[in-house]
């Protein structure tokens, strides 16, 4: 079979760490998960079609880079071996998101969700290298054994546990044949550095050096018309005015409204609050020229409705680097997991959904009780550092020296789909504006890594220490 025609039914996703400390257990890994595979699906395939893993398929010249995204994009499955080290590493981060990315498209595609991303616990991970979207992919199962839930297979293999280590080699290689006949959808043509991975966790930004002012605004129900619509918010969730709304399980006091200006005020700033309203964007520039930030708190229920649509869809087709937009979901509400809000949302803020996964914390959606303070805060702080930088004189080109000029897309995604992790071109043109005008920079992107689970098997002592970003060079 061709190289460019290739669809082997699972991608090795590793961390080079991992296979340089103890290469004869990667490699005995995957060569018997690759023969029991082989042994499943029938000796007509051979092994390329089997796997594809860099340190074996990768050839003289290749583009290592354009080679992994190819094949991230065709492959039928992905082996992510979970270690401290892989969730350390760069490249291993861009992988899974990438797939996961794969993943989660077809299931928006089709409507089907395929288990194509099989995680393998090579070596207990501590709770502080999990991102929260890592946490949502099963890892284990009752078959795969105690012993390898607590330890890792790293260590079946280190301790001679031979029939446990068969044991899971055959059940992965089961789910590697059952998701690859479900057939995936094929990505197309991206570019892997370009992804923003769900890990390792970006550095967490340096805080403001003084306090500001911080416009808040909101879009939300009353209670009048959640009752005449027979909402099951009426009362508890909604108040007279939009200030009053509460959308966590059960209804809070103060309201999201207040708490949000508390937690900007404990932090040392000031706040003021209204209603999203006709002539939004114009506040929010006057906003920026006045050295402020806004963040737009956002009901989902009501965003795509008559009161407040045209001025979020005005909104998003602007540009407002300095704003942050906040969309909460109801953490325990029977209601609060239906998608119909989030059509709306998605439809009404078509081009900001697209950064809801970018790393620089400015559009959250389905933001819970337990991290909207933290959320909050740090997109406050995020804003403030990009207006000190906005005040820098950047000079009459500022813009197009650093690739945010007219028309130019830096990636050269175009107009792509969206696929969590991927940086998305800077916007439409620039309009002309009057002398003396600032001119607008493109909002940079950002990607939520929320509060981590810790995986069972965690081991106390040496096991904490993760490896440390920058110690040496990126490991893949």
């Amino acid at each position: 079979m061709e190289q460019e025609q290739q669809r082997p039914y699972f991608f090795f996703s590793y961390a080079r760490r991992d296979f340089e400390a103890e290469d004869a257990f990667v490699n005995q890994f995957f060569n018997d998960l690759r023969d029991e595979l082989g042994r499943l699906v029938g000796v007509a395939v051979r092994a390329e079609e089997l796997a594809f893993r860099d340190t074996e398929q990768l050839r003289l010249g290749d583009d290592w880079a354009e080679r992994l995204a190819t094949m991230l994009g065709r492959s039928r499955t992905m082996i992510a071996l979970y270690s401290p080290a892989y969730f350390a590493s760069l490249y291993c981060g861009k992988e899974w998101t990438a797939f996961r990315g794969r993943v989660r498209r077809h299931h928006e595609d089709t409507g089907e969700l395929v288990p194509a991303l099989i995680p393998v616990l090579w070596e207990p991970v501590g709770s502080g290298e999990l991102a929260a979207e890592v946490t949502k992919v099963q890892w284990a199962q009752p078959d795969m054994g105690d012993a390898y839930t607590r330890h890792g297979l790293r260590a079946l293999l280190r301790t001679a546990q031979g029939e446990a280590y068969e044991q899971v080699v055959r059940v992965v290689a089961e789910r590697v044949r059952g998701a690859a006949a479900r057939r995936l959808g094929e990505l197309p043509e991206f570019d892997l550095g370009a992804v923003r991975g769900y890990f390792p966790p970006p550095a967490a930004p340096e805080p403001a050096p003084s306090p500001g002012m911080v416009r808040l605004f909101i879009a939300a129900g009353r209670a009048s018309e959640a009752a005449a619509e027979g909402g099951s918010y009426a009362g508890g969730w909604y108040g007279a005015k939009p200030w009053h709304w509460a959308p966590y399980y059960p209804p809070n006091r103060p309201s999201l409204a207040a708490r949000a200006q508390q937690v900007i005020t404990a932090a040392g700033h000031t706040t003021t609050l209204e209603e999203i309203g006709p002539g939004l964007g114009e506040k929010l520039d006057q906003a920026r020229e006045d050295s402020q930030v806004s963040v737009l708190l956002i009901d989902p229920w009501v965003a795509a409705g008559d009161r407040y649509r045209a001025a979020l869809s005005e909104y998003d087709d602007q540009n407002h680097p300095v704003t942050g937009v906040v969309v909460p979901i109801g953490g325990n509400d029977p209601d609060g997991e239906r998608e119909a809000p989030w059509t709306g949302v998605r439809g009404v803020l078509r081009r900001n959904w697209l950064r809801r996964r970018d790393l620089e914390h400015l559009f959250r959606v389905r933001v819970n009780q337990e991290s909207f303070d933290s959320d909050l805060t740090i997109m406050v702080t995020v804003a403030q550092n990009k207006l000190m930088d906005d005040n820098l004189d950047w000079g009459d080109d500022g813009g197009d020296a650093f690739g945010f000029g007219s028309g130019s897309d830096t990636f050269g995604f175009g107009d792509g789909p969206d696929m969590p992790g991927l940086t998305i071109p800077a916007g439409p043109p620039r309009r002309p504006g009057p002398p003396g005008q600032r001119r607008a920079r493109p909002p940079a992107q950002h990607h939520p890594d929320p509060a981590p689970k810790e995986l069972p098997g965690r081991r106390r002592g040496q096991d904490d220490a993760v490896p440390q970003r920058g110690d040496q060079d990126d490991d893949h």
